[in-house]
């Protein structure tokens, strides 16, 4: 399931590429249809949304969390285009491995810990090697795809913790409620910002809705649902299946202007990405030893 559901969220940075509209308000109406949609699916299955202020408030935090990330990964796309912005904002994989292994007590290898740096010269190939040669508003991009990465790795870790407590709501109620707190937030930010609100043609129009279907619906409840049976770096390697692909489709479809540098600095990120979160670790658990 969350293989799945991270195919589909490879083509999020597509679709906000082909909508003309602003960065924030693609995120606004990515979630905002997405909401709408899980809203009438729930109405149709009468599910509940209201299962305790316990669950809500955490809803709302994972809402909040979720709305910075779309905040700053759209305005990453803007700057440094959809493959590189979604590769940066992968690297949350580190720190779910980090936390998993500070926090969860997972074991992290020696592969780990040697992949961290291979991972930093491939983004050093990748986004910094003519570093100086660049305009600032692509060093902006690229620093919007990190603090991207931190946001993404706090979601999905608030996520994993509301899908996993006791009683709690499914994963399509949990994710209207995300949903809709982001489109508030996002949309919050546009009127801010004065961006307009009208989406201007139907290129735009099929973009949005098709975001918000396969991206906030479809997508993340495969990954939802997938969570709670997976440790924390392991879901971090199956959603690297996005950066992977989406890094293809901008070059396949928007044709991307890539040396040779670029190319050898995504697959040495992406191939530290993967070195660094699929060896198989120990954990023990009092006298008992499990294989993860």
């Amino acid at each position: 399931m969350v293989t799945a559901g991270a195919v589909l969220i490879s083509f999020s940075a597509v679709f906000v590429k082909l909508a003309h509209v602003s960065p924030t308000m693609a995120g606004f109406y990515r979630t905002f249809f997405g909401g709408i949609m899980l809203l009438i699916i729930l109405v149709i299955r009468r599910e509940a949304l209201w299962k305790g202020a316990s669950f809500l408030y955490l809803g709302i935090f994972c809402g909040l969390v979720f709305s910075l990330d779309l905040f700053f990964w759209h305005k990453s796309i803007h700057y440094v285009g959809p493959g590189l912005a979604t590769i940066l904002a992968n690297f949350q994989v580190f720190l779910l491995a980090l936390y998993g292994a500070l926090v969860l007590r997972e074991a992290v290898s020696i592969r780990t810990m040697a992949a961290i740096p291979l991972a930093f010269f491939g983004l050093f190939l990748l986004a910094g090697i003519h570093w100086r040669q660049l305009g600032e508003a692509y060093r902006v991009g690229v620093a919007l795809g990190l603090a991207t990465a931190a946001c993404y790795a706090v979601y999905i870790l608030a996520l994993r913790k509301l899908q996993s407590k006791k009683n709690a709501p499914s994963a399509m109620a949990n994710l209207a409620v995300i949903s809709m707190v982001s489109a508030l937030l996002l949309g919050s930010a546009a009127w801010v910002q004065n961006d307009p609100f009208a989406i201007p043609d139907l290129q735009s129009i099929f973009s949005l809705v098709a975001y918000g279907l396969f991206s906030q619906v479809i997508g993340w409840v495969l990954i939802t649902r997938g969570l709670t049976r997976l440790r924390s770096s392991l879901v971090g390697l199956l959603i690297l299946l996005q950066p992977a692909l989406s890094f293809t489709w901008d070059i396949l479809f928007f044709h991307r202007d890539t040396d040779l540098f670029a190319v050898v600095g995504a697959v040495l990120s992406l191939t530290a990405i993967y070195l660094g979160t699929t060896v198989k670790a120990v954990k023990k658990i009092g006298p008992q030893v499990n294989q993860i």
